[in-house]
């Protein structure tokens, strides 16, 4: 091994020779240090390495004798180097468990005063596979391999759904998420499309931009009769693309554009494409945000238009003014059949205004939708006004109101002349017992009327009184609502007592009316007379125990002639015993249980 020599020199000067010191002076003294080079082999294992060291002996002179310099050289083993290994332990190990002790610390507070966001994995759960490329983008955030895998199955379904387009009259795609580039992957199948003639792509993702896949499709396609591109946030953007494509489409007889983020400029779009689309007959723009230009524009288009037969607006927010508007461009319009207004915040005035609009219609409206539109007994006033004039309207909804007794006596006033109106809603109108006298002395003399909903109004048992008597002999009411109007077990023995004797009502909704044990054994006693009319009868929510449970199931049983097929007895108060007794005394093949909880009981006979 090569050594290295260091030659370290204490003191100024040397003068001469080792021999020539004088005795009275210190010798200088002078150190031979060798080192071994660094080698470009290192062994494996240590060996002892041997040093050649000069050590140097203090010169020993007696009083007035020459001093003697001795050297002594010497060949030994090298040994250990000496390190402080106590000290340097006493210094470190207090660091150690200091840094320790605060990693604990710090990852405990952590924990208790940072907790992990709701939905966030935990580093634990994290994968850390190799390879792995990390972006902001849903679904980028996997394995390559997983990557290609989920592209190879998307586009194998997206292929499916081409096989569908291609090989289907109608087409649900509703609710598969393809998104954009999910429709212009399908879109291009419209183009060649001889088959589909109804395509639902609700719900699915699509924006603005997907609007583009159309373009060059549509126009073409003249196979295609429905379009379903409801909840979809296409926004007015998207309103103007799709607008402007089917202006020159000659297929499409109903679009469907409910819950699509559409407002003013979106309805202006849609206008301008009223204007010079000749084939569309059904328009939805339910529960979007078109206000009263958005309603102004649709108006006026209606002047123009002479092809649209169903215009749904639901749910936006035209008010008073917005649906003014909307009755001037229904004066010169001939073709509309159905208005859908609900949930439009009208109020009198707006129901004033459209009425006005509806007088001067050149056409038959038949369905006129005006729910939950603010209208008291004025309204009311103005739509009876309307129903006495019409001859063609055949569904008149005014549920969700508040006209009261007042608005409810108009009303009937209206339908005694009305030979018209099949269905009628007058639900959650705050109707009591002198409201619903009025409308039950329509039935006297109108055997057209076959629907009446009066739910949720507290007609109380004088209310039910007041109708049964009626339709007991008069009328041809073949579906009847009266859920939550507070009947009571008096109410129902008027009830019971109808169904001895009515020959046309076939279904019967009587539910949350606290009808008790003792309601459903006075209707149990009516369904053991032969009943060939009455289908569907629903007691859900009436407090019914297994006492009433089994006085109906023994009525079904005795009358092998019943008509009775389906029984709802749901959120009642069945115990099991009272399952028991109602299984064992109906026909097991034709008794349906839904094993729910107790008290939450539902039979189907069939």
């Amino acid at each position: 091994m090569e050594s290295s020599a260091l030659v370290s020199f204490s003191g100024s000067a040397i003068h001469g020779p080792a021999n020539s010191f004088s005795s009275h002076r210190r010798c200088h003294r002078l150190r031979l240090i060798f080192f071994p080079l660094p080698s470009s082999q290192q062994p494996l294992m240590f060996r002892p390495r041997r040093f050649l060291a000069v050590v140097p002996v203090a010169a020993a002179g007696s009083q007035g004798g020459p001093g003697r310099r001795a050297y002594k050289l010497s060949q030994a083993q090298q040994s250990s180097p000496h390190i402080p290994v106590k000290e340097i332990a006493s210094a470190v190990a207090p660091a150690g468990v200091f840094l320790a002790i605060t990693f604990v610390l710090w990852k405990v507070v952590e924990k208790v005063l940072i907790p992990k966001p709701k939905g966030q994995p935990s580093r634990e759960n994290q994968s850390t596979v190799s390879g792995m490329k990390w972006s902001f983008s849903p679904g980028t955030n996997l394995p390559m391999g997983n990557i290609f895998k989920i592209e190879r199955d998307s586009k194998q379904k997206l292929n499916e759904f081409i096989k569908e387009l291609r090989t289907f009259r109608s087409v649900d795609l509703s609710g598969r998420n393809f998104g954009d580039d999910g429709l212009f992957f399908l879109a291009e199948s419209l183009g060649y499309n001889q088959n589909a003639e109804e395509v639902d792509f609700s719900g699915n993702g699509i924006t603005a931009a997907g609007m583009k896949a159309f373009d060059g499709v549509l126009q073409t396609n003249s196979i295609l009769k429905m379009l379903n591109l409801s909840g979809n946030a296409i926004g007015d953007e998207g309103s103007k693309h799709l607008s402007g494509i089917l202006m020159g489409n000659s297929g499409i007889q109903k679009l469907q554009l409910n819950s699509a983020g559409i407002g003013d400029e979106g309805a202006k779009a849609i206008a301008e494409l009223l204007k010079k689309n000749t084939t569309l007959r059904v328009l939805e723009l339910n529960n979007n945000m078109i206000e009263f230009a958005g309603f102004a524009s649709l108006a006026s288009a209606l002047h123009e238009n002479n092809s649209i037969r169903s215009i749904h607006l639901n749910g936006n927010y035209g008010g008073a003014l917005g649906v003014a508007s909307l009755g001037k461009g229904i004066e010169g319009n001939k073709s509309l059949r159905e208005l859908h207004l609900h949930g439009n915040y009208m109020g009198n005035e707006g129901i004033r205004s459209l009425v006005s609009g509806l007088y001067a219609h050149k056409g038959k409206i038949t369905l006129l939708d005006l729910g939950n539109n603010e209208i008291g007994p004025k309204g009311a006033f103005h739509v009876a006004e309307y129903v006495k004039r019409t001859k063609s309207l055949l569904w008149l909804n005014l549920y969700m109101n508040d006209i009261g007794d007042e608005g409810a006596e108009s009303i009937a006033g209206a339908l005694k002349q009305n030979r018209s109106i099949s269905t009628i809603d007058l639900g959650s109108n705050n109707i009591h017992a002198s409201g619903v006298k009025e409308i039950a002395q329509v039935f006297k003399d109108n055997s057209v009327i076959t629907t009446l909903e009066l739910g949720y109004n507290p007609i109380g048992p004088d209310g039910a009184k007041f109708l049964f008597e009626i339709i007991k002999f008069h009328g041809k009411l073949e579906t009847l609502k009266l859920a939550w109007c507070q009947i009571g077990a008096k109410g129902a023995e008027y009830v019971a007592d109808a169904l001895k004797y009515n020959t046309t009502l076939s279904t019967l909704d009587l539910r949350g009316n606290g009808l008790g044990d003792d309601g459903a054994v006075c209707l149990a006693r009516s369904l053991k007379i032969v009943n060939e009319a009455l289908t569907s009868l629903d007691l859900c929510f009436n407090e019914i125990r297994d006492t009433g449970a089994f006085a109906l199931a023994q009525a079904l049983k005795s009358n092998e002639d019943i008509a009775v097929t389906s029984l709802n007895l749901a959120s009642n108060f069945l115990t099991k015993y009272g399952q028991l007794n109602l299984t064992n005394n109906l026909n097991p093949a034709v008794l349906e249980l839904s094993h729910c909880a107790i008290c939450k009981i539902y039979f189907v006979l069939t």
